[in-house]
Formats: structure tokens, C-alpha cells, sequence
């Protein structure tokens, strides 16, 4: 599933992702980005307020008004939906309130199921639990705490996270680095605090392809 937003979006990645079997679900006014990039969402979700001419859409797709004002139209798609994998496009950009709303959703949604952020350079991936994957020697590897969080240890990084602890405004793991083979991050026993692990935007393939195999 791919849920679109009114920030940045990549038209071309949207397009291979739509290609490679994504269904396309517009976030309100994310919806006419999808038709910009030439193609039509399967499903909008929102409460219609940043949406070009919703009545024009009767018939033509799914609609789904929301009309509550708790939370943002992103984090509504996600508790309105459900998917294997959800690659989440146009969070990010042009608003800055809009991406640290897409933080906290995400942050709420790290243990419920698997979502990809995407942005011009990077994606990242909210987590709750170790995870491992393969990226070239020497790639950026940036681990970013969404809430206090404690790691036993990790496996593959120039810098080790052997019971370093994270919290936003105290430390964070920007800017750590991949060496030989496969890295492994490892939270402490019990920690199921959530975190992102960021990664440069050409590995969104195999990740994806990586979280299909795995189980939540």
C-alpha cells in the first residue's frame, strides 16, 4: 500500500511503486498529487478539507470523510487501513508541522505494522524491536529514538550501540556507519520503545522486499 500526502512526492518513485502492484491510497489532498503524477488513487481518506472538488471524485473512486480533528489524515488512513507493508509518500516537505505530525503517527503505529517514510533522500523505517539488513560498506546507518530507548548491542556499525541509550533532546544515532556485511541493532530485553532507522532512499526496494518475508 502506498499512502500519499500533500508534501514532497517523487512522481517517478511513485509511479515504479504503483507499477510494482501499490495500491494507491490519497491522504485527503494527497489524492490530487497521485492524479498529478498521472494516475488515480483506489481510496481517499480525510476529513476533505485540503482536497481539490471532492464531489467530482463521487463514482469515480472510494471515499472515506473522517471528520474528526484528533488526528491528521495520515494517521487516519493508517487506523482506516491495512496492509503487509505501507510506504508512506508526501509526509515529509513543504510543512514542518505536517512531518513531526507524521513522526508522532508513526511513532504510535511502530508496533502495529510495518511503514516505510519516504522523502527526497532518505527512507526510514519506525521499529520497536532488533532488526538487521544488508547496505554497502561504509553507507549511512542513522538511529533516531522516538522515545527513550536503551540498546543491548549491534552488530556491523562503525560506531557500536552496546548499551547506548537514545532519547529525544538528550542523544541521538545520526550519522553512524555501515561496515562489512549485514548490521544488526539490538533493543535491551523488554524495550519495546519505538525508533526510526534511517537509510539513503536506493535500499526502499529491498526493504520492502526485506519486510514482506518477515513476520510483525
Amino acid at each position: 500500500m502506498v499512502i500519499v500526502g500533500g508534501g514532497t512526492v517523487d512522481f517517478d518513485l511513485l509511479r515504479e511503486l504503483y507499477a510494482s502492484g501499490g495500491h494507491l491510497v490519497g491522504a485527503d489532498g494527497g489524492a490530487d498529487q497521485i492524479v498529478e503524477a498521472g494516475l488515480k488513487p483506489e481510496l481517499i481518506i480525510g476529513d476533505f478539507d485540503s482536497l481539490k472538488n471532492p464531489h467530482s471524485w463521487l463514482g469515480k473512486t472510494r471515499l472515506m470523510q473522517i471528520s474528526e480533528q484528533e488526528t491528521t489524515d495520515f494517521e487516519k488512513s493508517l487506523y482506516s487501513t491495512r496492509a503487509p507493508v505501507t510506504v508512506a509518500l508526501g509526509m515529509t516537505g513543504r510543512r514542518f508541522d505536517h512531518t513531526l505530525a507524521a513522526l508522532d503517527a508513526v511513532t504510535k503505529y511502530a508496533a502495529k505494522r510495518k511503514i516505510v517514510l519516504v522523502d527526497e533522500e532518505d527512507v526510514a523505517l519506525p521499529l520497536t524491536k532488533a532488526f538487521s539488513f544488508t547496505v554497502d560498506p561504509g553507507e549511512r546507518v542513522s538511529i533516531h529514538p522516538l522515545a527513550a530507548i536503551t540498546f543491548w548491542t549491534s552488530e556491523g556499525l562503525k560506531y557500536p550501540l552496546d548499551a547506548v541509550k537514545l532519547a529525544p533532546g538528550v542523544r541521538t544515532g545520526t550519522s553512524n556507519e555501515a561496515l562489512t556485511g549485514p548490521f544488526r541493532i539490538v533493543p535491551e530485553e523488554g524495550v519495546h520503545a519505538p525508533y526510526l532507522l534511517i537509510l539513503p532512499r536506493k535500499y526502499l526496494a529491498q526493504l520492502i522486499a526485506k519486510l514482506l518475508l518477515e513476520k510483525r
